[in-house]
């Protein structure tokens, strides 16, 4: 099912508005999460493949509506929800609408890989969070930078 629902993506609505950031994110943005099942048979190449031709698909949309300026298709391992997530939007790499430290890579696979990895998708051990009393201001923990892929689909890409 994952392959089928990134292939669907390509043909989803595609809002690129730079004034309306809220509601490119809105409509552009997409949560998958397969069953364990789904996951399992599944190999790195395979979603890479499926993300790199819906990608390219946006970016023949994005041309043929003429669009001018930056645009970008993005997917990141939403570790805290268990799932892969994709959208694309009227900016740069380097301006995503992100509210944490994040890393444009250009290698979707060790993104998509961690994703497949996950024993226990949504879940955090405990281990892995940092004691509050380490932490020096609690009230705004730091989180380390999440690798985000990121493919080019705006008017100067090509």
């Amino acid at each position: 099912m994952l392959l089928t629902w990134i292939a669907e993506i390509a043909d989803e609505p595609l809002v690129l508005e730079p004034a309306g950031r809220r509601v490119e994110w809105e409509t552009n943005t997409w949560r998958l999460s397969p069953g364990d099942e789904d996951r399992r048979s599944l190999s790195v190449s395979e979603v890479v493949g499926a993300f790199e031709r819906t990608a390219e698909a946006i970016r023949r949309r994005v041309l043929e509506r003429g669009f001018v300026g930056p645009a970008t298709f993005y997917v990141w391992h939403d570790e805290q929800a268990g799932s892969l997530r994709c959208s694309t939007g009227s900016v740069g790499a380097d301006e995503l609408p992100f509210g944490g430290a994040y890393v444009p890579v250009g290698d979707l696979g060790a993104v998509v890989e961690g994703f497949l990895a996950d024993e226990e998708p949504g879940v955090i051990a405990w281990s892995d969070l940092d004691d509050l009393e380490d932490v020096p201001d609690a009230s705004e923990p730091e989180f380390p930078p999440f690798p985000v892929w990121v493919r080019d689909v705006g008017s100067a890409s090509h």
